[in-house]
């Protein structure tokens, strides 16, 4: 049996078994909607209003939900039989705390039976996606924007940064300024979501979002209850609020500046090798214009001795290969951490228990 590979975030969690040209067989989301039992017939009824978010901001919060979600996963979506469990790999985010590891090769071994574990960092397996074992990983998700420089598979942590600004922010921010401009119209925020995938975009530069601040073109939508709507220089926010957050009222600095000065934490002479090749990961980077942006800003932010380059995904590679990157690179190691057996065993969790993730993984 192939390995399963779970890449769980805020959003959403990719989950399939270990093929690396493939992307992953289930992608769910990661909010489930609360459960009633009714006494008298013993029947579950979804409640709607309730819903519970097992991870936030890329940190797992409600462990009774993450189980149950993984018990979906796995017995329900990749068809495990009870007592005849397989291996995992999973897919860390960046900066997970020693306590959460923990937890996590605990449920693992203890609740799922796992034949045999093993955990990577999201950013060393974005870069294996890309046919990397240096560089530098930016990766946008719907709770969070992680940047880290790797070297030779391994996060310079004292070098990353992870800052709790991402896509859902974008979708509040456009919801309030499409409340702006349409204050009759009342907008659910899924709905704001599918808006924001098919209109954001990011303009070439700072100059050319204020001249689309005053110059734009409307365009007309129909939503599914039949109210039109009017979108305007609100596409254009969305993606300049990643190179100016403080349309977001943050003070941060712009994603690109935060990639330099990670970048410039690192001894000098990786500098080149590891801005060479940055890796640009998750929904919000697919946005249509984002990485011109992002490769302009970078050069005009580094020295002159070099010039940032973004990695474009190998042809071989699925086309989702910026939504899908960290379960791919995970699917690739997989091939390579279970069959050289590198990973945690059923006896060596038994024998040194939960803080052996830090001294087989990390």
């Amino acid at each position: 049996m192939e390995a399963v590979v779970i890449d769980a975030g805020s959003s959403l969690l990719k989950a399939g078994f270990a093929i690396p040209d493939q992307d992953p067989s289930m992608i769910i989301p990661t909010k489930m909607q609360g459960m009633v039992e009714d006494d008298e017939s013993a029947d579950k009824e979804v409640l709607p209003d309730i819903s519970v978010d097992p991870i936030v901001r890329g940190v797992i919060s409600n462990w009774d939900a993450m189980e149950d979600l993984l018990h979906y996963v796995f017995y329900a979506g990749l068809g495990w039989e009870v007592g005849n469990e397989g291996q995992v790999l999973y897919a860390d985010p960046l900066l997970t705390p020693k306590a959460i590891r923990e937890l996590l090769v605990q449920l693992m071994f203890e609740t799922f039976n796992v034949t045999g574990f093993y955990a990577s960092e999201q950013a060393v397996l974005s870069l294996y996606a890309a046919g990397r074992l240096s560089g530098c990983a930016v990766d946008v998700g719907h709770g969070k924007i992680d940047i880290a420089p790797v070297w030779e598979g391994a996060v310079q942590h004292n070098a990353s940064k992870k800052f709790e600004i991402g896509g859902i922010d974008l979708t509040e921010l456009f919801a309030r300024e499409l409340g702006k401009s349409n204050p009759k119209v009342s907008l659910d925020l899924s709905i704001v979501e599918k808006l924001k995938e098919t209109y954001a975009c990011t303009t070439e530069d700072q100059k050319a979002y204020e001249e689309k601040n005053k110059t734009f073109q409307e365009e007309k939508h129909t939503l599914p209850d039949g109210q039109v709507i009017s979108i305007g220089k609100e596409r254009y926010t969305v993606g300049e609020a990643l190179f100016q957050p403080s349309i977001l009222g943050i003070e941060e600095y712009s994603i690109v500046e935060q990639l330099i000065r990670c970048a410039s934490c690192v001894p000098f002479e990786n500098q080149r090798q590891l801005l060479e090749n940055t890796v640009l990961c998750g929904g919000t980077t697919t946005m249509f214009g984002f990485e011109d942006r992002f490769q302009k800003e970078a050069i005009l932010a580094s020295s002159t001795s070099i010039r940032p380059a973004l990695v474009k995904p190998p042809e071989y590679m699925s086309e989702n290969m910026l939504r899908n990157s960290a379960w791919i690179g995970g699917a690739i190691l997989a091939k390579v951490v279970f069959p050289q057996n590198q990973h945690i065993t059923k006896a060596e969790y038994d024998e040194s228990g939960p803080t052996i993730i830090h001294r087989k993984c990390f």
